[in-house]
């Protein structure tokens, strides 16, 4: 294996590491009872915490998919 391709394969595996990973974390943030007040509303916790998410999974398949432009050349 070459380099390049090593590195591909990190870049992949990052990224797929980050689609796997921020859902899980998500669903526990949702049940948390800090994630909602008492009338049911989103607070900031849920909030700040879905943003969070939000760009560390368009992170993690912009990874990916750079690892799969580097593996395929």
């Amino acid at each position: 294996m070459q380099i390049p391709a090593i590195l591909g394969w990190v870049l992949l595996v990052a990224g797929a590491w980050s689609l796997v990973v921020w859902p899980q974390f998500l669903r526990r943030v949702m049940k948390d009872p800090r994630a909602r007040d008492a009338a049911g509303k989103a607070t900031k916790f849920l909030t700040v915490h879905v943003v969070l998410v939000t760009i560390s999974m368009v992170l993690g398949l912009a990874t990916a998919a750079i690892g799969v432009a580097g593996l395929l050349g």
